[in-house]
């Protein structure tokens, strides 16, 4: 077969992918010389087609194996050509590695540890699975208080050794308890960590963190509280203006209990702690709760209140963090998108120390 021949010798003298390529075009594409010839196949007598058909099947074959086999040649040429010609320059300092970055609320959480352990407080933990004694009961809350309705709190199925529902704890202040019956009196503590609750909004997420604070000792008195809060957020906010505004409240692990303000000025139409919250450019806004602890409360920690009194805080810290850092959803600490994180992460060696500044920017 004439065609063939000459098809087989266009495909061995072949220097490019494209020649390549045309010559299958004009063999076996839609117009080329294999296909119309395996059209005439249902035009030929059934003793032709027997004669034929094979000559065109194998022509077909051998057109194709000999194109794969000059591209492969063709491919190995090239990839040798450019091996031989490519050189590392070695030289020439390495790509820069991916770093990671601290999340914000890791950071905060270091900042908050740095700030405290300067006041001779220690940072305690407990179980994020909790017993409704420990995160109810002992903490002056009932079996009729609200906070224990299954649409505010996640239960589990299974009870405890002692017949005692079990939880996902819906704030820090368990440890509170724990750290009371273990370590007695006096005591200095803030206790970081995730915490529970059944709310999914703009503002709310069913997982968020919190710090509690206590100190339990003898003659403790709303005084040392104000103090150490006052404290706590020059030190955070890394600002001398801080002013605080303590409102009555309601809390039943604390008698009294009081709401805690910030001062706030506006810059740029954007909220900016620090200044007197009564300047005519200024307002106020809640950070924390706290009190001084209730005698049951510590009564439940093994301790006598007559003898010892105390004061506890608490506050969030994905909500520190969006004050301090200008964040404006607290949804996207939760998102895992790694360009917030590029924009908001911290670097992982840039440790925060009092010295060096707590808020120290990547």
């Amino acid at each position: 077969m004439e065609q063939l021949e000459q098809t087989l010798a266009a495909i061995a003298a072949a220097d490019t992918p494209d020649l390549v390529e045309a010559i299958r075009v004009s063999a076996l594409g839609k117009q080329g010389w294999v296909s119309a010839l395996l059209k005439t196949l249902g035009a030929m007598t059934p003793d032709l087609r027997q004669s034929e058909g094979p000559k065109i099947h194998a022509a077909r074959e051998s057109v194709t194996a000999a194109l794969a086999e000059r591209k492969a040649s063709l491919e190995a040429a090239a990839l040798d050509a450019r091996l031989a010609a490519e050189t590392v320059d070695l030289s020439l300092p390495a790509s820069e590695a991916l770093r990671g970055s601290v999340h914000p609320i890791s950071q905060v959480m270091d900042e908050l540890a740095e700030i405290f352990a300067d006041m001779g407080f220690a940072v305690a933990s407990g179980p994020e699975i909790e017993d409704d004694w420990h995160n109810f009961t002992a903490l002056n809350m009932p079996e009729t208080h609200p906070a224990r309705a299954m649409h505010d709190t996640f239960y589990f199925p299974d009870k405890d050794a002692e017949g005692r529902s079990m939880l996902l704890r819906t704030h820090t202040s368990p440890v509170q308890i724990r750290a009371m019956l273990k370590q007695g009196a006096p005591l200095r503590i803030i206790a970081p960590g995730r915490v529970y609750r059944s709310d999914s909004d703009a503002t709310h997420t069913p997982m968020f963190h919190q710090i509690e604070g206590l100190v339990i000792d003898k003659g403790i008195h709303l005084g040392h509280l104000k103090w150490t809060l006052e404290t706590f957020l020059k030190a955070f906010f890394e600002r001398d203006d801080i002013v605080l505004r303590l409102r009555p409240s309601y809390f039943p692990f604390t008698e009294p209990s009081v709401e805690v303000d910030v001062g706030y000025t506006l810059v740029n139409g954007k909220r900016v702690v620090g200044g007197d919250g009564d300047a005519a450019d200024g307002g106020w806004m809640e950070v924390l709760g706290s009190g001084m602890v209730n005698r049951k409360v510590i009564a439940f920690g093994g301790l006598d209140p007559d003898e010892w009194q105390g004061f506890a805080f608490g506050t969030g810290v994905d909500r520190l963090a969006m004050l301090k850092y200008g964040m404006d959803d607290l949804r996207a600490f939760f998102d895992g998108d790694a360009r917030w994180l590029g924009h908001y992460g911290f670097a992982a060696l840039d440790v925060p120390t009092l010295s060096g500044g707590v808020g120290a920017r990547a």
